[in-house]
C-alpha cells in the first residue's frame, strides 16, 4: 500500500535497523539515492516535528540534518497513521507527500532485510500506479555534488577565536551543531573548494559525511591531499574517512550490505574501549592498503572492517561512524573535542 507521494522511483535498497530516529535519517545527505527499508515493523508513530523551528544563529533547522528529504522512497512494514508527540507537527504521510517522497506500507520488511544481508544491498524500485522508473544507481556518477552546498557560508562569527573548514560532502547539520557548541566558527564549503586559494583563513579542516562512492569525488581527493602536505589538522567523518584514506594514498572498497543502524560497537585501537555509534555507509577503508605513517584507529567489532584512521605522528585522523549521532548514541562525541585539542596545538588522547 501506498502512503506516500504517488510516483515511482528507483535506487539502491538498503536498510536501516534503527527503532527511532527516522526524522533524522531521512535528511541526511548519506542517503541520497537510496530507497530505505527500515526493518523497525511500526514506524509514524511519533509524527515528524517542525520544519519551521530554527536556530536564530544559524537558520538552521533544529530538527532535520538537511534542508529536505534526502531518500529515494520508503519501504516500511506497518505505517502508524495516528501520530502521538508533545513536538510533532504533522504526520509522516503528509510529510512525505510535501517533500514528493513515495512510500509503501504492508511488506515484509524482515524478508526483504534477510535477502539484502544473503545476497548485498541491490538496486529497486517502487512502482505506482503502474509505472516503472528508469534504472538509478547512486555509486555510478559523483552524487556528492547534488548535495553539497553550492558557495561558502560561514556560521558562528564574533568571539570564535579559530574557524574550522568543513568540507561539504552531504554534511549533516549535527556537525556544524557540535562544532558551535565548542565556541568555534564554522567554514562551510562546497565539496570540490580549493581551501587554499587564499580567499579565506581557518584553522582546521573536517570532511563530511556524504553519499555515494569516494572514488568519485576526484576533486576532494586531490584538494585534501594539499590540505594534508601542509599538515593543517584535518577530521574525517564517515565519507570522510574514506576521502582521507583515498588522499593518503590508501584504497577503498564497497560493502556487501553497508551498516546503517545506531547500535554498531566499534573498537578503539590498542585499548579496551568499545563505543556503540550510529552510522550509515556502504563503502569502506583497506587498511593494507594504507601507507607508511597510517593507521587503524577504530575497528567495528562485529565484522572488523575498519571505522577510522589515524597518522601516527601528524594532525589527522577520522571515523567511519558519526560522533555527531542525530540519530543515535553520543558515546563517540568526544572526538570533537580531540579535533580541536589539534587545532589548539595540544596533545591528545587518541590511543595510548
Amino acid at each position: 500500500m501506498s502512503f506516500g507521494h504517488p510516483k515511482s522511483v528507483s535506487g539502491e535498497v538498503v536498510f536501516n535497523t534503527g527503532m527511532v530516529g527516522y526524522p533524522e535519517s531521512f535528511t541526511d545527505p548519506s542517503y541520497a539515492g537510496q530507497i530505505l527499508c527500515l526493518t523497525y515493523p511500526l514506524i509514524g508513530n511519533y509524527g515528524v516535528p517542525s520544519a519551521k523551528a530554527r536556530d536564530k544563529s544559524t537558520g538552521l533547522p533544529t530538527h532535520f540534518e538537511s534542508d529536505r528529504i534526502q531518500i529515494q522512497g520508503l519501504i516500511v512494514s506497518e505505517y502508524s497513521e495516528q501520530a502521538s508527540h508533545w513536538d510533532s507537527a504533522l504526520t509522516l504521510e503528509k510529510w512525505l507527500k510535501q517533500e514528493k517522497i513515495p512510500a509503501v506500507y504492508g511488506l515484509d520488511t524482515r524478508a526483504l532485510t534477510q535477502k539484502l544481508r544473503e545476497k548485498g544491498v541491490m538496486l529497486g524500485r517502487i512502482e505506482v500506479n503502474g509505472k516503472t522508473a528508469k534504472p538509478f544507481d547512486p555509486n555510478t556518477f559523483n552524487i556528492v555534488a547534488d548535495v553539497s552546498v553550492k558557495k561558502p557560508v560561514l556560521y558562528g562569527t564574533g568571539a570564535a577565536r579559530k574557524t574550522i573548514a568543513l568540507i561539504d560532502c552531504g554534511a549533516k547539520f549535527n556537525i556544524i551543531r557540535s562544532l558551535l557548541a565548542r565556541g568555534v566558527s564554522v567554514l562551510r564549503v562546497p565539496w570540490d573548494y580549493d581551501l587554499l586559494n587564499g580567499k579565506f583563513d581557518f584553522d582546521g579542516v573536517m570532511i563530511s559525511n556524504g553519499p555515494g562512492d569516494p572514488k568519485q569525488c576526484g576533486a576532494t581527493i586531490a584538494n585534501v591531499r594539499k590540505l594534508l602536505e601542509a599538515e593543517i589538522p584535518t577530521f574525517g567523518i564517515c565519507l570522510g574517512n574514506q576521502l582521507l584514506a583515498l588522499a593518503a594514498g590508501g584504497n577503498t572498497y564497497k560493502l556487501k550490505y553497508g551498516h546503517r543502524s545506531q547500535n554498531q560497537p566499534c573498537t578503539m585501537e590498542g585499548t579496551q574501549k568499545c563505543f556503540i555509534t550510529s552510522q550509515n555507509h556502504g563503502f569502506a577503508v583497506d587498511v593494507h592498503s594504507l601507507p607508511e605513517g597510517w593507521e587503524p584507529l577504530f575497528t567495528n567489532a562485529n565484522d572488523q572492517t575498519n571505522e577510522g584512521i589515524r597518522h601516527t605522528r601528524k594532525p589527522f585522523f577520522s571515523a567511519q561512524f558519526h560522533p555527531e549521532a542525530t540519530p543515535g548514541p553520543v558515546d563517540t562525541g568526544f572526538l570533537f573535542d580531540e579535533f580541536l585539542k589539534k587545532v589548539h596545538g595540544h596533545k591528545g588522547g587518541l590511543r595510548p
